[in-house]
């Protein structure tokens, strides 16, 4: 398996497919189609909730709860979709920018990916799943183009993938949560004034221990974080001042 960090994954050929989303409570399933110019229609969406501790902080604990829980969320979304996009935890992936030569293609630039790649990954290549993207040329080398490199232990890849086949289902994309993010508000973006150019617009996502913020200045991030900081500490707070159960 190939970590897959496809910016242009929602395409017309790729539909319909189901978006998963693996949370430390929750499995959430979307089913999306094409909806013709470009545009995708959500057609249903279902949240099963996940045992205790199936997963935590992150990493899937008890690989059978999980793929349960995603069963009975396929049964009950009534879809005969089977294939799914799905993406890693922010935290578990390594991410970086990194200049090429624009000379270079396929496997040239492959090789050249890898020698830059072990200089910046603190983990031998055989132990990571690895791919890229270009991003494009760079701004400050005409020579070169930026590539955006992605890395992640490969049993983080492994089980998710483990958890969506021992469902039933097929994983065809493995993205990163914080892009998967900015790709949806990249489907929305030309709803802003000026389909967001000029303007700084910022995605928060709040789960239930951690908050995620991407900050995007002309429609390029320019500040990306995970804050140790959730639903369950907010309720907790609240829960502690007014004397309640997190249940009130």
């Amino acid at each position: 398996m190939h970590l897959n960090i496809n910016l242009d994954w929602l395409s017309a050929k790729g539909l319909p497919i189901l978006g998963l989303d693996i949370s430390t409570t929750a499995v959430k399933l979307v089913e999306l189609s094409d909806a013709g110019k470009g545009m995708l229609r959500v057609e249903r969406y279902v949240i099963e909730p996940l045992p205790k501790d199936a997963v935590t902080d992150g990493n899937i604990t008890n690989l059978d709860q999980v793929a349960d829980t995603l069963r009975t969320a396929w049964k009950n979304l009534g879809t005969r979709v089977k294939n799914v996009a799905l993406a890693l935890p922010s935290s578990s992936v390594i991410t970086k920018k990194i200049l090429a030569p624009a000379s270079l293609s396929g496997i040239d630039l492959e090789n050249q990916v890898e020698t830059e790649a072990n200089q910046v990954i603190p983990f031998s290549l055989d132990e990571v799943n690895l791919d890229f993207q270009v991003l494009g040329e760079s701004s400050g080398s005409p020579d070169d183009v930026q590539i955006l490199l992605a890395a992640a232990r490969k049993e983080k890849v492994e089980d998710r993938v483990a958890a969506v086949e021992a469902a039933g289902l097929k994983a065809l994309i493995m993205d990163v949560e914080s892009f998967a993010t900015q790709t949806a508000y990249e489907q929305i973006a030309h709803l802003l004034p000026d389909s967001g150019a000029g303007q700084t617009v910022a995605i928060i996502d709040v789960g239930a221990q951690n908050m995620h913020i991407n900050i995007l200045h002309d429609n390029e991030s320019v500040y990306l974080r995970e804050h140790g900081f959730g639903g369950n500490q907010l309720n907790n707070e609240i829960s502690r001042r007014y004397g309640m159960t997190n249940e009130e």
